[in-house]
């Protein structure tokens, strides 16, 4: 959150001017809401990709663990349980 806001505030004394007239303005305003809903897209798809990630990770620990070493699902001689537990 700091770096947003020092980000937005970087972003508007660059391109404030006091002489400048309401349409001016108004395009900064743009212009930080164009930076604001950058940084808000680039989280949700970081998060999204995350998630996808994790759920390919323990998908393969689980077949890893099942179809190769014949374990339960949380038996805790399998390794990947521990990453499992902690993704669910």
């Amino acid at each position: 959150v700091s770096s947003a806001l020092i980000g937005i505030a970087i972003l508007y004394i660059s391109f404030e001017d006091d002489d400048k007239d309401a349409d001016h303005r108004r395009e900064i305003w743009e212009q930080i809401s164009a930076f604001a809903f950058g940084g808000s897209s680039v989280a949700l798809f970081a998060r999204v990709g995350g998630g996808i990630y994790t759920k390919a990770a323990d998908v393969g620990a689980d077949l890893v663990g099942k179809v190769e070493e014949d374990l339960p699902e949380d038996s805790p001689e399998n390794p990947a349980t521990i990453a499992d537990n902690v993704g669910d």
